[in-house]
């Protein structure tokens, strides 16, 4: 016996799938009649196709672009990845241009976009780790500091960091967290709370005047770890000056050496840098650590300001450790959203 196919019926006596399959391939042919045939689709849309080039040239060397005036380059890197906004802009006016020049021509800075930040779109968190670390500058304006304490605390941290303490608000936070981490160290506007022991508590000169830095010892279970916490100097856009943060970036290369003279072979460093990764400026860091949110991550991980996270420059970078899981956490009172993350510390390695 044949087989016989059955369809459901439409209203109009026409089978489902195939009307909408027609009604594609109607509107398909619609939208590709306007191109055959008209010899200006390569002619059209050459501005565009300039603009994608120079979209993709400015990513693809970032790092050439010069700081001599106004640290342009460092202003550019810290907000790279929004520059990918533009490329959907390019497609639809290319499309509306009709225009198979500019077309083609958007797909460079799409690569390029991709190849530099793609790896940030997936999920590449995993369950392993044996210690939770997290930092939050709770800005020295906070107004509900033992409200903040009790957010970050509740985040399940082992190892707590936070920056742009005020002296009188740090009695504060010391109270709100007492129940939760034993362990503590205060130096000047940066300090550190652990649930393990801590040794070797001093503060580092990162060449400011004052104490804006500090590293301890943790004696995790698995072993001694080497905590950093640092606040970077704020950088400024200013009309005269451009982007400056010339204070930052000595800091930088300051805190830099300091990890790189470190004995203990694992380190941790938490902070605001007041920098991204991809800022030129932080490369006595960022050439010698890893970042935790790019290399077990979910997404950009923004973490300022607040209201409307722009960049990640609330940092957890790692030496000798392998990171399992980055995120952020939930908003407090201040200007900066705190990150945590869940790290490995191997056994092996705990010689200093």
């Amino acid at each position: 016996m044949a087989q016989q196919a059955y369809v459901t019926e439409t209203d109009n006596g026409g089978s489902g799938p195939e009307r909408r399959a027609s009604r594609l391939r109607r509107l398909a042919t619609g939208f590709l009649d306007g191109w055959r045939g008209d010899p200006r689709v390569w002619r059209r849309g050459i501005v565009l196709a300039v603009l994608a080039l120079l979209l993709a040239l400015v990513m693809l060397l970032h790092s050439h672009i010069p700081n001599r005036i106004g640290n342009l380059g460092s202003l550019t890197e810290t907000f790279l990845p929004w520059l990918g906004l533009a490329i959907p802009v390019l497609l639809v006016l290319g499309l509306v241009r009709k225009s198979a020049t500019a077309l083609i021509a958007v797909l460079l800075p799409s690569i390029v976009w991709l190849n530099l930040f793609g790896g940030l779109l997936t999920d590449k968190s995993g369950g392993g780790g044996d210690l939770v670390v997290a930092t939050h500058n709770v800005n020295a304006d906070n107004p509900d500091p033992s409200g903040t304490a009790r957010d970050v605390a509740s985040s399940g941290a082992d190892v707590l960091a936070l920056e742009e303490l005020k002296a009188s608000a740090v009695p504060v936070y010391e109270k709100a967290l007492a129940s939760t981490y034993k362990y503590h160290s205060v130096q000047g506007t940066v300090g550190l709370w652990s649930k393990y022991p801590l040794s070797g508590a001093r503060a580092v000169d990162i060449k400011l005047g004052w104490t804006r830095a500090m590293r301890a010892t943790v004696a995790t279970p698995k072993g001694p770890v080497a905590v950093y916490v640092a606040h970077m100097p704020s950088v400024r856009v200013k009309m005269e000056a451009g982007f400056t943060a010339r204070q930052r970036d000595t800091s930088a290369d300051a805190l830099g050496e300091a990890i790189a003279d470190e004995t203990v072979k694992q380190v941790v460093l938490l902070g605001d840098l007041n920098g991204t990764m991809n800022d030129r400026a932080l490369n006595a860091v960022t050439s010698q650590m890893r970042s935790t949110q790019g290399a077990a991550g979910s997404g950009f991980g923004f973490s300022w300001p607040a209201s409307f996270p722009m960049a990640r420059i609330d940092q957890i970078m790692v030496k000798g450790i392998e990171p399992e899981s980055s995120w952020t956490l939930p908003r407090t009172g201040s200007d900066h959203l705190p990150v945590a993350a869940r790290v490995k510390v191997t056994t092996s390695a705990t010689g200093s």
